[in-house]
């Protein structure tokens, strides 16, 4: 894992593409049509977003972006794992590299939305395990049945 590159990435390049084309399609397979929230290429590429990619050598393995809320608030959004890398720890350290850039850019806290049904429990114990806790809808407020909120102070 030493050899793991946190880069900022074009969410129009080949390979972010083909890994967010995943992740949308999960989101859309275990979410309602109107509560899916997860950003597209277009919206990755707004100024207030920064999308990074985990590298091994040239291998994309993970996403994640983080899209500004407010001078010190960050939101985590569309975080995905290549299927290849999954049960090796890549979520892990792309959320703490993630977390790592956050903090040392000067921000204050990281919140989330993320699915409360059984397909995202792995990703609601990773950010638990983390130090993310459940917090009240934030930014532009979406809340459902199938939301869960969660933040963390840095």
């Amino acid at each position: 894992m030493s050899d793991l590159e946190l880069r900022a990435e074009d969410p129009s390049s080949e390979d972010v593409r083909a890994l967010l084309d995943r992740h949308l399609r999960f989101t859309r397979d275990h979410s309602p049509a109107e509560e899916c929230y997860a950003l597209d290429e277009t919206a990755l590429d707004a100024e207030n977003v920064s999308l990074f990619g985990l590298r091994d050598g040239s291998e994309l393995l993970a996403i994640g972006a983080l899209k500004r809320i407010e001078s010190f608030h960050l939101e985590l959004k569309s975080m995905h794992t290549a299927e290849s890398a999954r049960e090796r720890g890549v979520g892990r350290a792309m959320l703490r590299q993630l977390v790592a850039w956050a903090d040392s850019n000067g921000y204050a806290r990281i919140s989330l939305e993320t699915g409360s049904n059984a397909a995202f429990t792995p990703a609601r114990l990773l950010y638990e395990s983390a130090g993310f806790r459940t917090c009240e809808p934030f930014g532009d407020p979406v809340t459902g049945a199938n939301s869960v909120h969660m933040t963390l102070e840095l």
